[in-house]
């Protein structure tokens, strides 16, 4: 599954959230994917994607972070491609 992580950074400054991936890094456990992050202009939020099968490892994940002022909102999100196929068959539907 792909979930939508959104860290807001406390204060709205990253530098704690930096200074911990240099000297600790991600802490990323095995079975736990990330696939790319985006950082707001403002550098108060950090929107990265991940995937995985077992919640567990997200949670193993946040667990890292704990006193970097760091919190999380985890969100499962789909492809648009997978979305559009659910849709696909209900565009011509009879009241849709």
């Amino acid at each position: 599954m792909l979930f939508m992580v959104i860290e807001r950074f406390g204060d709205g400054d990253p530098v704690p959230a930096y200074r911990h991936l240099r000297d600790a890094g991600r802490g990323i456990p095995d079975g736990l994917t990330y696939v790319d992050s985006w950082v707001e202009a403002n550098g108060a939020r950090c929107f990265q994607l991940m995937e995985c099968d077992d919640l567990a490892l997200l949670q193993q994940w946040v667990l890292h972070w704990r006193g970097t002022g760091v919190s999380f909102e985890i969100v499962p999100v789909l492809r648009s491609a997978e979305t559009r196929a659910v849709v696909a068959p209900l565009l011509d539907a009879p009241g849709a």
